[in-house]
This record gives C-alpha cells, sequence and structure tokens, in this order.
C-alpha cells in the first residue's frame, strides 16, 4: 500500500472529545451478531453529529477474545470477526474526511497465548527469553517461582507440562513480555510505525506502568522498593524511544497510568515521554462537591509543571456505567469488587449523569466519552451463564466481571435487538430500546441531545485555566474564558450567579429560575 499523509500533531489533543469504541458492541454490520468495522463506518455520520474530534478502539486486533480483545495474537491483522486490514484502512481515512482521528489501543505488558512467539516458546523453539518462564519453589517445583497475585484474581503464574511455570499478570492466556529483550523493544516500534503509517493519530497505552519487572521477579512481600513491577524506573527509557517514533508522524499517546504518587505519576508526562495520560481520581471520586473540587484541584496541579493536558473520564469499558454508579444512594462504591451498599435509583443516577456530563466537558483539556454513556446506558445485569469476562470466573463468582457495561448498543428502536444487527453476544435488557439512539434523537430533553448541545458549545469555555467562584456549601462554580458552569450537588436549589445568557442546563430550572440540586448549568458571563 501506499504510505499516507502522517497525521499532524496540531495540539488537537489537548481539548479533544475522544469517543471510545467497542467493536464488539458498536454496531454488527453483518448480521451476525458481534460488533464490527462495517457496523462503525456505517455509524460515521452519527459520531460526526455528535461532535467528537477522535475515535479510540479498543483492540480490533486478531485474537481469541479470552479478554476482550485484550490478549492479542497478531497486532498487524484485524480480528476476522470485526473485518479486515483494508476495512480498517477505510474507516480510518472515512472518519478521517468527516474531521475524525483515529486512536488505537496497544497492549504493550503481554500477548495472547496463541501468539507466534508464544506458541513457538512453548514448542521448544527459541523465544523463551522473550516471556518470562522460572522454575517453581518447593522440593519438586510445585510451588509459583513468586507470590505475585494476577489482575484478574488467583496466582500470576501457569505451570507448563515441563515443569516450568509462566507469568501473567492478567489471564493466563496473556503471558507477559519481558521487556529487558530488545527483540520486544523493538517489535513494539515496529507496531507504532505499522498503524502511523496507515494514518492513526494516536497510541492509548494499556496498563502502561506495569512493563518492567525486576530480573530477579522477588515476592511482593518482601517489602523491597522499588515495586517489583509497577512503576520501574527503567519503563522510561522505553517511552521515550517511542515518542521518537510517535513524534515522526506527529502521533500522539495517552497512557494507562494508575499510580497514587503524584510526583511518579508526572514523570510519564515529562515532554519527551506520553502526551497524556487517563485522570482515574475523577472517574473513582464520588457524586461529592468537595471531593470533586479536590479531585480537579489536584489534576490541574499535577499537570502544570509538565505543561500535559489534563483528561476527564466518567466511564470506560472495565467500570460500572456512570448512570448507576451515581443511581447510589451513598459513596461506598468499591471499584475492585464493584459492590454497592444500596440499589441503585436510576432517575437520580441518570440526573446526576447529566450534570456530570456537563461539569467533565467544562473542564479544561481533553474528555474521553465511552460508547452508550451519550444514550445514558445503565449497567446491565448479565445472567451467569452469559458473562464472558474473565474476572468473573478467576474471582470465583464474587467479582460480577465488567461485561455489564459491554452490552451492544441500541440504535433503533422499532427493530429487531434495537437495531444493533444480529442476536448479540452478550443480551440486552428487557427495554433496552428505550435508550435507543433514533429515539432520543427526536428528544430534545435526551441525554443524546443533550450531549449534543453541550459538545458543540464547549468552545464557550475556550483554552484558558479555570478560576473558581465564591459558592454555596454543595455547589461548584467555575469561570472559563467567558463561560460559566455551576453545579449544584447539593439537595436544595439555588440563584445562578449574574450572566448575560443562558447557554445549557442538564434538567431545567425551579420556577423561580434557581438552579436544583443534581443539576448543572452553563452560562455565558
Amino acid at each position: 500500500m501506499g504510505q499516507p499523509t502522517p497525521a499532524t500533531d496540531d495540539g488537537w489533543w489537548r481539548s479533544a472529545v475522544i469517543y471510545q469504541v467497542y467493536v464488539r458492541s458498536f454496531a454488527d454490520g453483518d448480521g451476525d451478531g458481534t460488533g464490527d468495522l462495517a457496523g462503525v463506518r456505517a455509524r460515521l455520520p452519527y459520531l460526526a453529529e455528535l461532535g467528537v474530534s477522535a475515535l479510540w478502539f479498543t483492540p480490533w486486533y486478531r485474537s481469541p477474545m479470552k479478554d476482550g480483545g485484550y490478549d492479542v495474537a497478531d497486532y498487524r491483522a484485524i480480528d476476522p470477526a470485526f473485518g479486515t486490514l483494508a476495512e480498517a484502512e477505510k474507516l480510518i481515512a472515512e472518519a478521517r474526511e468527516l474531521g475524525i482521528r483515529t486512536i488505537v489501543d496497544i497492549v504493550p505488558n503481554h500477548v495472547s497465548d496463541q501468539h507466534p512467539w508464544f506458541r513457538a516458546a512453548l514448542a521448544g523453539g527459541p523465544g523463551r527469553e522473550l516471556f518470562h518462564f522460572r522454575p517453581g519453589r518447593g522440593e519438586r517445583g510445585e510451588l509459583p517461582p513468586n507470590d505475585w497475585q494476577s489482575e484478574f484474581g488467583g496466582p500470576a503464574w501457569t505451570r507448563l507440562p515441563d515443569g516450568d511455570w509462566y507469568l501473567h499478570l492478567f489471564a493466563p492466556e496473556q503471558p507477559d513480555l519481558n521487556w529487558a529483550q530488545p527483540a520486544v523493544r523493538q517489535e513494539h516500534e515496529d507496531i507504532l510505525r505499522f498503524w502511523f503509517e496507515r494514518g492513526v493519530a494516536g497510541v492509548r497505552i494499556d496498563s502502561a506502568a506495569l512493563l518492567a519487572k525486576d530480573p530477579e521477579l522477588p515476592d511482593v512481600t518482601d517489602g523491597r522498593a522499588p515495586h517489583p513491577y509497577v512503576d520501574r524506573d527503567e519503563l522510561h527509557d522505553v517511552y521515550r524511544a517511542w515518542r521518537a517514533v510517535a513524534d515522526e508522524y506527529g502521533a500522539v499517546f495517552v497512557g494507562e497510568v494508575w499510580l497514587p504518587d503524584t510526583e511518579r505519576f508526572t514523570r510519564y508526562l515529562r515532554p519527551d515521554e506520553l502526551h497524556t495520560a487517563f485522570n482515574f481520581s475523577f472517574l473513582t471520586c464520588p457524586w461529592d462537591a468537595d471531593r470533586l473540587r479536590t479531585s480537579i484541584d489536584d489534576t490541574l496541579v499535577e499537570h502544570a509543571p509538565v505543561g500535559a493536558p489534563a483528561t476527564w473520564v466518567l466511564c470506560n469499558h472495565d467500570v460500572t456505567r456512570t448512570v448507576t454508579r451515581y443511581g447510589r444512594a451513598d459513596t461506598g462504591f468499591d471499584f475492585a469488587t464493584k459492590a454497592f451498599g444500596t440499589p441503585t435509583d436510576l432517575a437520580l443516577g441518570t440526573r446526576r449523569a447529566r450534570a456530570a456530563a456537563l461539569l467533565s466537558l467544562a473542564l479544561p483539556g481533553a474528555v474521553y466519552v465511552y460508547q452508550g454513556e451519550e444514550l445514558g446506558l445503565p449497567e446491565a445485569d448479565i445472567p451467569l451463564d452469559r458473562i464472558e469476562d474473565p474476572m468473573h470466573a478467576r474471582s470465583g463468582g464474587t467479582d460480577p466481571g465488567r461485561d455489564g457495561c459491554r452490552v451492544p448498543l441500541p440504535w433503533a428502536a422499532g427493530e429487531p435487538h434495537a437495531g444493533f444487527g444480529g442476536d448479540p453476544w452478550l443480551p440486552q435488557p428487557d427495554g433496552w430500546a428505550a435508550y435507543a439512539a433514533d429515539r432520543q434523537a427526536e428528544d430534545p430533553g435526551s441525554m443524546l441531545s443533550l450531549y449534543r448541545a453541550a459538545i458543540r458549545l464547549r468552545p464557550e469555555f475556550g483554552d484558558g485555566p479555570l478560576t473558581w467562584l465564591p459558592a454555596p456549601d454543595g455547589v461548584l462554580a467555575f469561570t472559563r474564558a467567558d463561560a460559566l458552569c455551576v453545579v449544584n450537588l447539593a439537595d436544595t436549589p439555588v440563584d445562578l450567579p449574574a450572566h448575560t445568557e443562558l447557554l445549557l442546563h442538564s434538567s431545567p430550572l425551579d420556577t423561580a429560575g434557581r438552579l436544583p440540586g443534581d443539576t448543572a448549568v452553563w452560562l455565558r458571563a
């Protein structure tokens, strides 16, 4: 193929609205029940009308789908369930013609156990050094080499028939790569070039802080510092090399970096490393004015020294949907077990999710919108016999898994399967058609209409900093450029500050023109 013009980094990513596409559940173009690239291409006009700047695709590569595509068997091929490489190239080009850039997902920590490298290593050929194979402990090697635990539950080691064990920080079908090996580094730089040459504008890096491991593989419980596999210093050399590749193409990176240490987190955002990283403190924050303000302030302070833009995320493919999270009367949500202490009030959750959308879209930086959030979808209950997420099985059934936020989207209220396509790979709940995009597009008060209006009006906030305004307890109020955002998280209505025009509200004002509880408003100063 001829090499297309590389993506241009004109700073678009600093204030972008980026839409996350989980291909398997977005839209089914061929009627087999699985979302695919044909389905995405058919819905590009919808995404253009929504007003997003870019699409972030979770892994669309060839995969056995043991972890929703995050077990990659071939980074240079599209999984046949989704389409072909030629279709991906068309999708990238067609989206760009509509002003929408493409971001792909790279999973550098591990590959699928069906990847050619791992299959060769199991066959006894060369290549075991590309992974972490070790003899076991105990008299007969019957114990794992160390005490590391999988992110999905249970030991992070699996024993092979020959007696050796291999490391997998996630599922056994996802063996960890050995990033001390030059071949691993070179392969991933080649993969980056492969996709940049096809017009991809950026890369999201999965589990970005986990790649490097202490070569001695010590127990976590021995208290040794630094951590044996989280946020190791040698990892920054990897991202400096990646940045040099990205700069050749004007492409950008966003890292999935979960770190409580602010100084350590911002090291990934230095000018010669990643452009941005996900802001998880905002996503995990309860519906509480003081805690949200603290999260916003801390985020902006963290990013300021390195000149990186903040990112704001309400939901993604790994967490319970916003409507359901915010529909809890308490704040006792545990992201590890996805457990709450009280039932969900969907009306309350929807009201808060609408206000949260206006809050996040008014903040300085980039915003990520997970597919279906613009439709106000709640978390779905998946029958036990239909759950595919390995987190459920690996936890012994105590973790419900992440499939509840991955249910195929409803597009047309009057069509079978709510217009998704064929019989969906995950069951759609009863009443799912009520959230259909075609129905919401005709309703000026719908969640979809709110998102469309907010994204269209977002430039009113300009590119400047945020200035907090005096506000009653339970209320957040700030200004940027000539626009104001006020969010009332309290129970009682509050008066609006002085303004010249009401631009947008998440719910109607009361009869006295005051801002009700759990409501946000945008104003022109």
